[in-house]
């Protein structure tokens, strides 16, 4: 099968949206597609192309009127779709319904190509919050329900049945493990804590909300230090009214880093210093209750904990999906109801047994998991750094972990802990003392 993947933007390397379409077509690839990726870019020079993978289909030039075909001119995707006989296209939505996409669609359809348009985030219209960004999208109200039914599917990672009055396609978020780095370890939290929450922040995130909570927490001067790094921009004047006023006035920015973008090698060093991880915190502000997020899912593939606000229909695949990942430690936190809280008057709550039995669920695999994640390191060689005594059996041992976070210890043969503590040493791992310990055989 032919397909071309059509965006109407170009990439960033720091953009989460630019990494999720590459894992899409890599994806469709190794389902056997034929797969041609079309988008927009912008030379250094300042005109504005439009390019299948790294050739070029056409050149708009500079100035208004490149900038006013980049919005109207689709002749040149129609052409190139009947030249290769394409069997399917796949449109990310733009929330970009208007007379023009209409005519695409429409012309697309004619050359025999089934076509299907992806919602990213539904619904959207909360999220249009400023005048210029309202008139755009009453174009797009005028048009998109139109545009649903000359679609042969609508694409969504909600779990509505029909959008604009056209069938969906409804599907999860997907990653690429071999572009995300699993943690290579355990930070130590004993007198500090450091939280990541990485986005283009918009006020759904509702990152402010940590902000003003971390403003609470500081009031009373306490010891244990919390640390919040947002890595990417914030995204509006909005964002930034809400969260650095909170910053400056209660003397955060020791607390409160802002990154900035990051990718590639920057962003596996600032994910190997945080410990816990922070995805949206106030998606009932765009009217969005139930979504299946590519943030969460990533943070996921790094080995994190992480917290988010909304409800995620593929809890019902969670358990097989944690399997096919193999953490070989979780924390399970179920929800906990505040009262007087907005969120204690949402409607649909879990029920507590429901949410108990769920955890039951996922902390029971965790010890299967964690169980054989240690069993691998029987009979390896290892250094572990050793940190306190434990009592096991009515005997002392010295404990401490490896680089890959496996619990061990050694006997002491009389030794004084105190001279042993914070000092490497090297051995051969063996049986378990404890389901969390292994006993290490030193050299």
């Amino acid at each position: 099968m032919k397909a071309l993947f059509l965006i109407f933007h170009g990439f960033d390397k720091a953009n989460g949206i630019s990494k999720k379409i590459h894992y899409q077509v890599k994806a469709l690839k190794k389902c056997g597609a034929d797969v041609r990726l079309c988008y927009y870019d912008t030379t250094p020079f300042g005109n504005r192309r439009l390019m299948i993978d790294d050739e070029v289909m056409a050149d708009f030039g500079k100035g208004t009127m490149a900038k006013l075909l980049k919005r109207v001119y689709y002749s040149p995707i129609v052409k190139y779709a009947q030249r290769e006989k394409i069997d399917f296209v796949y449109i990310r939505s733009y929330h970009n319904a208007n007379p023009f996409t209409l005519r695409l669609v429409e012309r697309l359809k004619k050359t025999g190509a089934k076509v299907a348009v992806e919602i990213p985030t539904y619904p959207y219209d909360q999220e249009y919050i400023s005048q210029s960004m309202r008139a755009s999208l009453a174009v797009d109200r005028c048009f998109r329900h139109r545009m649903a039914k000359l679609l042969d599917g609508i694409v969504t990672f909600s779990n509505a049945e029909t959008i604009f009055g056209g069938r969906t396609i409804r599907i999860s978020n997907g990653i690429d493990f071999d572009a995300i780095p699993l943690r290579s370890g355990q930070n130590d939290i004993s007198h500090e804590l450091h939280l990541i929450g990485v986005a283009e922040v918009h006020y759904w995130h509702g990152f402010d909300r940590l902000v003003r909570g971390l403003a609470e927490y500081y009031r009373t001067n306490p010891e244990y230090k919390v640390y919040f790094h947002i890595v990417g921009p914030l995204s509006g004047e909005r964002e930034r009214e809400e969260i650095l006023p909170v910053i400056r006035d209660h003397h955060l920015e020791e607390y409160v880093i802002l990154h900035g973008p990051l990718h590639g090698e920057e962003l596996d060093e600032q994910f190997e210093r945080a410990d816990f991880a922070i995805g949206s915190l106030g998606r009932h502000r765009s009217g969005i209750t139930e979504i299946k997020t590519l943030k969460n899912r990533e943070y996921a593939a790094r080995g994190f904990a992480f917290t988010y606000s909304e409800t995620d229909a593929d809890f019902e695949t969670t358990r097989e999906f944690l399997e096919k990942v193999h953490f070989y430690e979780m924390h399970v936190f179920p929800y906990s109801r505040r009262a007087g809280t907005r969120a204690d008057r949402m409607p649909d709550q879990v029920p507590e047994p429901v949410k108990k039995e769920r955890s039951a669920v996922l902390l029971k695999l965790e010890k299967k998991m964690s169980g054989e994640y240690r069993s691998s390191f029987v009979g390896t060689e290892q250094e572990i750094l050793l940190e306190e005594p434990v009592t096991i059996n009515d005997e002392i041992y010295m404990t401490g972990y490896t680089k890959e976070y496996v619990k061990a210890a050694i006997r002491l043969d009389g030794r004084d802990p105190k001279t042993l503590k914070n000092t490497f040493v090297s051995g051969i791992l063996g049986d378990f003392l404890t389901e969390e310990i292994l006993l290490l055989k030193e050299k």
